[in-house]
C-alpha cells in the first residue's frame, strides 16, 4: 500500500507534490500554472504572465514580490508592470511628484520662519520626515539656487529674489493704468506696496502721482518701512490670516476691508489703503494713496478697493 500522495502525470509536464501541471508548464512546490506561465513557489499566475513569490498577475502582466496586478498589467503596491496601457518600468507616479514639490516648497516654508538656516536635523524635525529625504530635497533646492548652505546650517538662496522679482514685474506692469487712474481720481498719490521676504517689512513697489495737482506727496519706490505700520503695510497684513499679538489696527482693517492711518510713517500724512488678493490666497501686496492732511475715507476708500480688486484679476 503506498502511503504518498497521488501523482497525475500530465503530458510532457513536469510535477512536484502538491503541484499541478498544465502543457508545458513547470511548477514549484505549491505553484499553480496555466499553459505557457512560470511560477515561483506561492505565486499563481494566468497566461502569459510570469511572477515570483507573492505576487498575483493578470494576464500579460509580470509582477514583482509583493505587488498585485491590474487587467491592463499596471502594477499596484511594490512592484511595477509593463502592461499595456500602464506606465514604463521606473517612471514616477503623478502621486510621487506631487508629494515631492509638496515637500520642496514645505522646506522652503520653513527655513523662511527660520532666517539664520536650520541644520539638516533640525530641518527632518520640522518637517516630520527623514534625515535623508531632507538631503535630496535640498541637494535639488540648492541647484537651483532656492536653497544656499552656510556652514552646517541651510537657508533660502538667492535664486528666491530673482523668481520674486519676476513676479514684482509683472505686478508693475499690471497695475500701471489702474494705479494712474487712482491717482488722478483720487488726486493724491497712489502706489503698491508688496511685503518683503522676511515679512517684517513693507517696500513700495511702484508709484503714480495725480497728473493734475497743485502739490502731492513724492513717494519713491523702493522706501521701505515696517510692515504693521501704515496703511498699505497694515493692508498687507489685514489680507493674511491671523497673527497672535498682532496690532489691534490689523484686525480693524481686516474687519473693514481696507485699512487707514494717519502721521504714522511721516507727520501730517494720511493714507488708505487695502490688500490685494488672489484666489483668495494669503496677501502679498497692497494698493493705496497717500496725501498730506486727512481726507474723506468713505469717499477714497471705495476707489482704493476697486482698483485693488481690478489689479487682482489680472494677475
Amino acid at each position: 500500500m503506498s502511503t504518498g500522495r497521488h501523482r497525475t502525470p500530465s503530458p510532457n509536464g513536469t510535477t512536484t507534490p502538491d503541484g499541478a501541471v498544465a502543457p508545458d508548464g513547470p511548477v514549484t512546490s505549491g505553484g499553480a500554472v496555466v499553459s505557457g506561465g512560470a511560477a515561483a513557489s506561492g505565486g499563481a499566475v494566468t497566461s502569459g504572465g510570469a511572477v515570483v513569490s507573492g505576487g498575483a498577475a493578470a494576464p500579460g502582466g509580470p509582477v514583482t514580490s509583493g505587488g498585485a496586478a491590474t487587467s491592463n498589467g499596471g502594477l499596484a503596491g511594490s512592484g511595477v508592470s509593463a502592461g499595456i496601457g500602464a506606465e514604463p518600468s521606473g517612471a514616477p507616479s503623478h502621486a510621487a511628484g506631487s508629494k515631492t514639490i509638496d515637500t520642496g516648497l514645505r522646506l522652503l516654508e520653513i527655513l523662511r520662519d527660520h532666517p539664520d538656516g536650520l541644520t539638516i536635523t533640525e530641518l527632518a524635525q520640522a518637517a516630520g520626515i527623514h534625515r535623508n529625504a531632507v538631503s535630496r530635497h535640498l541637494v535639488a533646492l540648492g541647484n537651483h539656487r532656492l536653497v544656499a548652505r552656510i556652514g552646517s546650517r541651510f537657508a533660502l538662496g538667492l535664486g528666491l529674489v530673482e523668481l520674486n522679482a519676476a513676479v514684482r514685474h509683472r505686478l508693475r506692469d499690471a497695475a500701471a493704468s489702474a494705479l494712474q487712474i487712482l491717482a488722478d481720481s483720487c488726486n493724491a498719490t497712489a502706489f503698491i506696496t508688496v511685503l518683503d521676504t522676511d515679512e517684517d517689512q513693507a517696500v513700495v513697489l511702484t508709484v503714480a502721482e495725480p497728473r493734475v495737482s497743485r502739490f502731492h506727496v513724492t513717494y519713491r519706490p523702493g522706501t521701505r518701512h515696517p510692515a504693521n505700520r501704515g496703511a498699505s503695510g497694515i493692508a498687507i497684513l489685514a489680507g493674511r490670516p491671523y497673527w497672535p499679538g498682532e496690532r489691534p489696527a490689523i484686525g480693524e482693517a481686516r474687519a473693514a476691508g481696507y485699512s487707514v492711518t494717519a502721521g504714522e510713517l511721516q507727520t501730517g500724512a494720511w493714507g488708505v489703503a487695502a490688500p490685494i488678493t488672489v484666489s483668495g490666497r494669503p496677501a502679498e501686496a497692497s494698493v493705496g494713496v497717500v496725501t498730506i492732511g486727512e481726507r474723506d475715507a468713505t469717499r477714497i476708500a471705495p476707489m482704493v478697493l476697486r482698483t485693488a480688486t481690478q489689479i487682482a484679476q489680472v494677475l
